[in-house]
């Protein structure tokens, strides 16, 4: 390899890691800059594999230049040293580079044991505030928040009050889907006849972007809601007010609203429907269900 070749290699490399340090410092990255205790802790585990990686990746590609550098074809001193079974020569060699790995591999096996069981979403918090159970519903391509306690429902807005555990059923009327707010805990997936659970908090006010992160179809882009953490005051305002002026979610109404549709905007609505999350669920379970099952744009009354 030529000198000017590795030069310029050796400055792209350079360059590029630099890029990357000031766009980190300065952009923001929402699973970097949690809200919440869950996130929070997702966030540490990222850093820390991510530095451990880095003990075996930046020595690799610093002894990648040097190599090519030194072992270059117009290298006096590379035709002098060149020794090419030195690495069964040496014994402390064939040590570091066999047991460093293996010891990261160990320690990143204990950090995702400890860390799968810590963070598991079905896992309630700890904390003397009483947890706010919503259900969760995927749709074409939007997202129906059910409050069972306070009888409401939002279409791709779910609030709650910050410093409160919130408890998430989840499933699905529509294609597969995962539930993400980067912020404040990691993506859980979605399926039509199932039900599936995460448990997270907001330790401050403010809104947080949720996404779907499973393609869908073609209205998946538009398949994003926010998650709102105010006070308490606010939230039970909220909740008056969606109880006083609403729109009744009855069965006929999920099912106007179960139809594809892209680009929602937040609607909300009074819950008719008591047991509405459980009888969306068991339509895929129980053909003889009483809940008419919704599928592209059909409906089907059993």
């Amino acid at each position: 390899m030529r000198r000017s070749t590795i030069v310029l290699l050796s400055i792209f490399v350079l360059a590029l890691a630099a890029a990357t340090f000031l766009y980190v410092r300065s952009a923001t990255i929402a699973v970097l800059d949690p809200a919440g205790p869950v996130a929070l802790a997702e966030k540490n585990i990222i850093i820390t594999a991510t530095f451990l990686c880095a003990l075996v990746v930046v020595p690799v590609f610093f002894l990648l230049f040097f190599f090519a550098w030194k072992y270059r074809a117009d290298s006096p001193q590379a035709q002098q040293s060149h020794k090419p079974d030195w690495d069964h020569d040496s014994i402390l060699a064939e040590v570091i580079w066999w047991l460093v790995p293996a010891v990261i591999i160990a320690i990143l096996g204990v950090i995702a044991w400890n860390s799968s069981h810590a963070l598991d979403p079905y896992r309630p918090l700890e904390s003397d505030v009483a947890t706010i159970p919503i259900d969760v519903v995927a749709l074409d391509w939007k997202w129906l928040f059910i409050y069972p306690q306070q009888g409401i429902a939002s279409v791709n807005l779910v609030e709650f009050p910050a410093g409160t555990p919130v408890h998430f059923y989840l499933t699905a009327d529509a294609p597969m889907n995962t539930f993400w707010i980067p912020q404040l805990a990691g993506q859980v997936m979605v399926m039509p006849g199932m039900t599936t659970q995460l448990n997270l908090a907001a330790s401050k006010t403010g809104d947080f972007n949720g996404f779907s992160g499973n393609i869908s179809g073609k209205g998946f882009s538009g398949m994003a809601f926010t998650a709102r953490a105010v006070d308490q005051q606010t939230f039970n305002t909220w909740i008056a007010s969606i109880k006083a002026s609403s729109t009744p979610l009855t069965q006929e109404a999920y099912i106007m609203l179960a139809a594809p549709s892209e680009y929602n905007p937040v609607a909300y609505y009074d819950l008719a429907e008591p047991n509405l999350f459980g009888a969306i669920e068991s339509t895929y379970m129980n053909p003889g269900s009483a809940m008419p099952q919704v599928s592209q744009g059909m409906t089907v009354t059993p």
